[in-house]
Parts: C-alpha cells; structure tokens; sequence
C-alpha cells in the first residue's frame, strides 16, 4: 500500500501541496483530480521522488521512501506526451525497460507481443513512431510503461492531449488494462471523466489540499460543496425553497443520502429533468437547443428555476407548457461527502461488478428526445 501522510511540499513562500493524506491500496487506481494549478502533479512528483517535501512522509509497503531515489522506487510513469523514443521502432520502445532488466531475445520479443497485444496495438511492433496517431502512442507508452513491471504506475494526465473522443475510448481501455494487469497506479487529472472512468478511488484536490476523498461513486453522490459539485459536472445546485421543491417530486429513498441527512442542497447534473406530459413538476419551454446527440430542452420550471432536460416524447414548442420530473440519479445531496482526510472505505472488487456498474460518466447524460420513445439513459 501506498501512503501519503500530512505530506506538505514548499516551493519559498508557495505552498503547492499542503497536508495532504491519501492512501492507494496494492491493485487499485486512485486519481487525484483538480485544475490547473492546484498541486496535484507537484504530488506526483514528490510519490515520484522527483520533489523534496517539505514535511509528511511517503511510504510503500510500511516503509518509507524518504532515502530511497527515484530510480530506486521501482515506480515507472506516463506522461501525457507519451515521450516515445523517435530512433527506435515500437518493440524498440516497448523493450526497452526490457533490455534493463536483462531480457533479451525471444523472451523479450514474447513479453513485447504480449504487452502490444494488451493495449490493442498487435501487429506494430516494427512500425516507427513517426507514423502513429495520438492515441496510438500514448497505447504504446504505456505498454513500455508496463514493460517495467512497476510497483506503481504514475498517470500524468495521460490524456490530456487527445480529442475528447479518443480521451473517452482510451480512458476505458486504460481501465481495462490496469485491472487486467492488476496495476497499483496513481493518476493526477482535471478531467473529471477520465477520473470517472479509470479509478477506484478519487481525490478532489483544491489549492493544494485534499477537501474530499472516497470510492469514485461515492464522490459524485456525494460532493463535498457547491464547487465540488460544478467541477464535477453538476449542472447547478439548488438551495432554500428551490432544492425543497426538487426533493418533494421525487421518493427520498430513490436519493443517495443516508437515513437521518438533512438534505440542504442538492446537485442537479446535466439533463436530469425528463420533459414530456407527465410528472409533478410543471414549467414552460424557454428555449430548444439542437445538438449532434438531439434536442436540449431548456425549462423555467415553478418553484425551481431554468434547468435543462431531455425529452421523453415529441419535441416541445418554444412557450409550450409542460410537464417534468427528475430522474433520481441524476440528483446528489451536497454536503454529505467525507472529507479530505476520511479513512479508508472497502474498494469494490475490480475483477467484478464493483467498478462495471458505473456504466458511464453520469456527469454526460444524453439529451436526446425521440418521437416514439423515451430516451431515459444513464
């Protein structure tokens, strides 16, 4: 296990990471996840060896790493550049760490196949780096990555530099693949999809500080406050009277909040609200909004404000009244997470259904509205 305890990490007068305590269990992915600028990659490199903290210490396994270098750790890292070497061929990479360790000839040549085969690159081994796409390179480095045989993996927003597209489909290609490897890996990100999509655990990291920690899930269910909620995708937050006529439309039960929470605000992702000619919340139509998934519907419903929704028939009309309800998963009471420095919860298991279940980003719902049917996805 990996543990980072009270670690703090000064550059002069500017604090990067401040008391900062996480824990990364052998097999399991965390992600550090936060914007630009707020410590988390200045954290990578002091996991790295690469930064001198300041105070706290860093420990795998029970011991601790503060006399042991960098190229000492075992640990071997992912850029989001991927950093190929342009002189050699893709086995050429991919055996490099390797040839390190002393393995040459037909078992390198096996363990290299097997490793492109892995990340979905069969067949390149000969192939130059020059001729590959974005995304075929960052596969490549990560099958090198790989190659080390690393006690930990560090993810330096490895996807950043791809097209959201692409950064969706690696992202649960990743996944795949460390789980399949059974990978302990550490991924610092401000992308809160590919965070999503990848870890076991997430750590929201705000101007240096850890302010909320936990199972991925249970983050997004449970953000910390109103800025948590909004760089997690939430749409907006509802408060006072608002969030009292939200909560009324739905069953309590359906809602993740633990018996005896007082639900003071509540966090409302994008497209939530099912437009159509049923449910208990009514409204009228301010605005369609076409996009290449359908028609966004934008709604000044009574009592809550303008929430955007999708539809659960026809296209409504401009001025059009209607009617609406929430769909309960798209709901998350604000103010109930754990906070930064939580203990440890059960991870689910990675080889099952603990990690599958969360089909997709629920951050990114479709808006679709169909003539015939309703397009109620997750």
């Amino acid at each position: 296990m990996l543990r980072i305890d009270r670690l703090t990490v000064r550059f002069g007068s500017t604090t990067a990471v401040d008391d900062v305590s996480v824990e990364l269990p052998e097999g399991s992915v965390l992600a550090v996840l936060g914007p630009s600028g707020c410590g988390k990659s200045t954290l990578l490199r002091a996991v790295a060896g690469l930064e001198r903290p300041s105070a706290g210490t860093i420990s795998l396994d029970g011991r601790s790493l503060a006399d042991v270098p960098s190229h000492r750790r075992g640990f071997a890292m992912m850029f989001q550049d991927g950093q190929l070497f342009p002189h050699l061929d893709i086995a050429g990479n991919v055996g490099y760490p390797l040839a390190r360790q002393g393995i040459r000839g037909a078992a390198a040549r096996a363990e290299v196949a097997r490793l492109l085969d892995l990340v979905g690159l069969g067949g390149y081994a000969d192939r130059r780096t020059a001729t590959l796409s974005g995304g075929e390179s960052q596969r490549v480095a990560l099958a090198r990555a790989l190659a080390a045989g690393p006690r930990l993996l560090l993810l330096d927003e490895p996807l950043s530099a791809l097209d959201r597209s692409l950064r969706e489909r690696l992202a649960a290609d990743l996944r795949d693949v460390l789980v399949a490897t059974g990978t302990t890996a550490l991924l610092v990100t401000h992308d809160h999809g590919e965070a999503f999509a990848v870890a076991d655990r997430t750590a929201l990291m705000r101007a240096g500080r850890v302010v909320q920690q936990g199972v991925t899930a249970d983050v997004w269910r449970h953000p910390l406050d109103e800025e948590a909620a909004l760089f997690l995708g939430f749409e907006t937050v509802l408060r006072g009277p608002a969030a009292v006529a939200a909560l009324a439309s739905v069953d309590p039960a359906t809602l993740p909040a633990r018996p005896g929470d007082e639900v003071r605000e509540l966090a409302v992702r994008p497209h939530a609200l099912l437009v159509g000619s049923v449910g208990p919340l009514r409204g009228q139509v301010r605005a369609l909004v076409p996009t290449p998934d359908g028609t966004r519907v934008l709604v000044d419903v009574e009592g809550i404000g303008s929430l955007s929704g999708r539809c659960e028939g026809p296209d409504p009309q401009v001025g059009e009244s209607v009617r609406s309800r929430f769909d309960p998963s798209g709901l998350a009471p604000v103010g109930l997470g754990s906070p930064g420095n939580s203990p440890l919860e059960q991870l689910p298991d990675r080889s099952g259904s603990g990690h599958s279940a969360r089909v997709a980003n629920p951050t990114t719902q479709s808006s679709r509205c169909s003539p015939s049917t309703s397009s109620r996805q997750e």
